[in-house]
């Protein structure tokens, strides 16, 4: 990442586009979400598909409230801190499945109303995540497609890694160790076979060779697929995802 935190409307449009073709392709996987089917547990430890769905429809609900700061330049209403979240994610997960994905269909269709109206001159506005790294709003679009793309995952449904689009995959990649470098990650380098793609990272440790979703999955925590290659031991990833680095001043 880089200080310099302009972005195009040609730019905003296509990770736009990207966060409507991410929204909807999970809409249609939860289409066949039953009642009993939203109580079984996801991958997620403790976690049942109906926690996950709450916490995209929360997590949709911070994003479209840090737009909406940034368009307005006003906070609007208070802003939900780490313990109110916990608190209603596990207040709503037991809903009906009906009720969940009505939920989150309309919290994902205010986040994209508000990106909508946002002013070309705003996105470049920054805001804070709750962790309290700061970021340009139109970064908020690239976390709201990190969210559905591996939340998606996470339900256990169907949607693999393999199903994550390539510009998806490139990008987290690229981010993702781009911030590791910056921890001094003992990973050497590391080769996207499919994407035509290497991250050089330390000046030691091991080359890790796999398909970019295969990649992609080891270092956020969605499990070691045996096609990940390396010449010699693996470090274990830290928790994913990182703040970007260098980030934003």
């Amino acid at each position: 990442m880089s200080d310099n935190i302009a972005i195009t409307p040609a730019d905003v449009a296509l990770v736009l586009d990207g966060v409507h073709s991410s929204a909807a392709r999970l809409s249609a996987t939860l289409d066949a979400l039953t009642d009993f089917r939203a109580r079984e547990p996801s991958s997620l430890t403790g976690w049942s598909r109906g926690h996950v769905v709450t916490h995209l429809a929360r997590s949709a609900d911070v994003y479209r409230w840090l737009l909406t700061l940034a368009r307005t330049g006003t906070r609007p209403g208070p802003r939900a801190d780490a313990v109110t979240l916990d608190r209603v994610l596990h207040e709503g997960a037991g809903r009906s499945g009906a009720e969940l994905v009505a939920d989150l269909r309309t919290s994902l269709d205010r986040l994209l109303d508000e990106a909508a109206s946002m002013p070309a001159e705003r996105w470049n506005t920054l805001v804070s995540a709750l962790a309290g790294w700061r970021h340009p709003a139109w970064f908020t679009l690239h976390r709201c497609r990190r969210e559905l793309e591996t939340h998606h995952v996470d339900l256990n449904l169907g949607y693999t890694t393999a199903c994550w689009p390539a510009d998806y995959v490139t990008w987290a990649l690229d981010g993702t160790l781009t911030a590791l470098a910056a921890h001094r990650f003992p990973v050497a380098r590391i080769i996207a076979e499919d994407l035509g793609r290497s991250w050089a990272l330390s000046a030691t440790g091991p080359t890790v060779t796999a398909h970019g979703h295969v990649l992609l999955a080891w270092l956020a925590g969605r499990g070691r697929d045996p096609r990940l290659r390396s010449d010699q031991p693996l470090p274990t990833p830290p928790r994913w995802p990182l703040p970007p680095a260098p980030g934003w001043s």
